[in-house]
């Protein structure tokens, strides 16, 4: 009779090894601070759901072709991403329209990362703020278009076109220096006829970091996710309001479409945008909350892109513009910038 208890106890958590093994959800992340992230939301997840995280990550270019390589057999569940880099997605029918009435907290966000691409395609879970970043011992930053005063040359670093950054920058740039449309082909020239005197097109956050505390770039653009990597240091850096104002950006999450794994998808979804799980990511100082019921601490604010008056004030390109534009941007820039 012992025998016969154990073998059914046996059986059942056999069976219930098997199911959780089975409950298993792929999604494709930066790599930025993936081991916050675990400790923050991945682990604390799956010990609700009773499923494996499987992690994968890569640049954008590189999830980006994954999924779309495997697009009659997706290997990526769900993805989290730059919403111009999403909406590319979406309009290689690629994406699922999301069932936001899935989403308990969807009503909890801000307005901006309710349907950032149109069509259900993608909610928005972080902001984030761009600006200056400078030595305030050295220089003083008043407008985007001082990034290319005489008193900066040859201590100035700007982002690599390809970049998050590149963008954003050249958006500010274009307009404090009274530049009209998204061609941006009179900024880059500008950029061009200056590049001797710029020190470095960075391509990562780190690499800036590294030239700024070495004391090599005295101001850059850097996104405010990255502005601890300053603030923490014994420099005197400064994070610049520029009179054109900040700009900046939103990450989405999107789910692929066809990988018969939404349900799981959309409870981990859920658990991510929630205030707990939000609060939680915020107070580790990984990213900055899209849900508006989130509070924090000043201290921990200003490590990030929080609150309705500084999201409302982001001068944000729109994600169809840059997608539309960005092939040109490329090549322009080869041609004018990288010479």
């Amino acid at each position: 009779m012992k025998y016969l208890i154990f073998t059914v106890i046996g059986a059942i958590l056999l069976i219930h090894t098997a199911v959780a093994a089975e409950k298993k959800l792929t999604i494709s992340v930066y790599s930025f601070a993936q081991d916050a992230y675990k400790e923050a939301l991945y682990d604390p997840f799956e010990a609700i759901c009773d499923c494996e995280l499987v992690i994968e990550t890569g640049n954008s270019v590189e999830r980006m072709a994954k999924i779309e390589a495997n697009a009659a057999n997706p290997v990526i569940d769900m993805a989290v991403i730059s919403s111009h880099d999403a909406l590319a997605l979406a309009r290689k029918g690629l994406l699922k329209n999301l069932d936001v009435s899935k989403l308990s907290s969807y009503k909890d966000l801000y307005e901006a990362a309710k349907d950032p691409l149109g069509d259900n395609w993608a909610v928005g879970y972080t902001f984030y703020a761009s600006s200056i970043v400078y030595r305030s011992d050295l220089v003083q930053i008043n407008s985007w278009k001082d990034l290319l005063s005489p008193e900066l040359a040859g201590r100035v670093a700007l982002p690599n076109i390809t970049g998050t950054q590149g963008p954003l920058t050249l958006f500010m740039l274009s307009k404090a220096l009274g530049h009209r449309g998204y061609g941006f082909e009179e900024t880059i020239d500008t950029i061009g006829a200056n590049a001797d005197d710029i020190v470095t097109f960075y391509v990562r956050s780190s690499q800036l970091a590294q030239l700024m505390n070495q004391e090599e770039v005295i101001a850059a653009p850097v996104g405010r996710f990255a502005w601890s990597r300053f603030s923490s240091s014994p420099l005197p850096f400064v994070w610049a309001t520029p009179k054109e104002g900040q700009t900046g950006g939103m990450n989405v999450m999107i789910m692929t479409k066809d990988n018969g794994n939404e349900e799981l998808a959309y409870q981990f979804m859920d658990y991510w945008l929630s205030v707990e799980s939000q609060t939680r990511i915020a107070n580790a100082k990984i990213d900055s909350p899209a849900n508006k019921n989130v509070k924090i601490s000043d201290e921990v604010a200003e490590s990030l892109t929080y609150g309705a008056e500084l999201i409302d004030s982001l001068n944000i390109i729109s994600p169809a513009d840059i997608i539309d534009n960005r092939e040109s941007w490329v090549e322009r820039w080869n041609t004018k910038v990288i010479k």
